[in-house]
């Protein structure tokens, strides 16, 4: 939490209205400040740098891009920001995404005022929260996904990149070797993190200490 005991909040929604109607119901609570607000991805990058917030409140669709995107860039950058997924998206593919983006939070926006500022609460608090509208389903998926081998859910690109984590390269190393940017690369980590449903890249790397025919691609 911010110096003056307050939760500093950046607000991200490309709609103009809601934006602002989110920052004054926001500002409005003694310990919420509102530091920023943004309409696009590049906008809520260049906030959350500028501001460093503890908490950036995210819709999904952006105009130049996605709040998944922009959730895991933020997080890439410092992974001591909060992100709540604030959004009328209730489709099992943006929560996932959101969640392995890094994302805190996932919140329907058709709540009321109340539980909106209770959960930035919560997430800045270091919790988690999942909408009971989604819930269900994605725990159910997330079930079925654990009687799988949890490698079966990466991309091809995702594993050629954890073979060559593997032999112990950086992003860096990587991103030379397959022609890619280095936050490209970056980002790529990122996922095969959330996929895996681990933290560090030595716990994604022993995922492979089971026979690695089973990473059946073209080399």
């Amino acid at each position: 939490m911010a110096s003056n005991d307050k939760f500093k909040i950046l607000v991200v929604d490309n709609h103009d209205i809601v934006r602002k109607g989110l920052a004054m119901l926001i500002s409005r609570q003694e310990d919420l400040f509102v530091v920023a607000e943004a309409g696009s991805v590049a906008e809520a990058m260049a906030k959350a740098r500028e501001s460093v917030p503890d908490v950036v409140v995210m819709d999904i669709r952006l105009p130049d891009g996605t709040g998944i995107e922009a959730c895991r860039e933020i997080r890439d950058e410092n992974s001591d920001v909060k992100v709540l997924m604030l959004t009328s998206y209730s489709d099992e593919e943006a929560v996932m995404g959101s969640i392995m983006a890094g994302a805190s939070g996932y919140l329907l926006k058709g709540v009321n005022s109340q539980e909106i500022v209770d959960a930035i609460r919560l997430v800045g608090s270091g919790q988690t929260l999942l909408d009971p509208a989604v819930a269900a389903g994605v725990l159910e998926r997330v079930r079925l996904g654990k009687e799988e081998d949890p490698l079966t859910q990466l991309n091809e690109q995702e594993k050629k990149i954890l073979e060559l984590i593997a032999e112990g390269q950086t992003n860096r190393q990587i991103a030379g070797q397959i022609n890619l940017s280095d936050q490209t690369v970056k980002n790529y980590v990122s996922n095969i993190l959330g996929k895996l449903d681990v933290s560090r890249r030595s716990q994604a790397v022993a995922s492979l200490a089971e026979p690695r025919a089973r990473l059946d691609y073209d080399a």
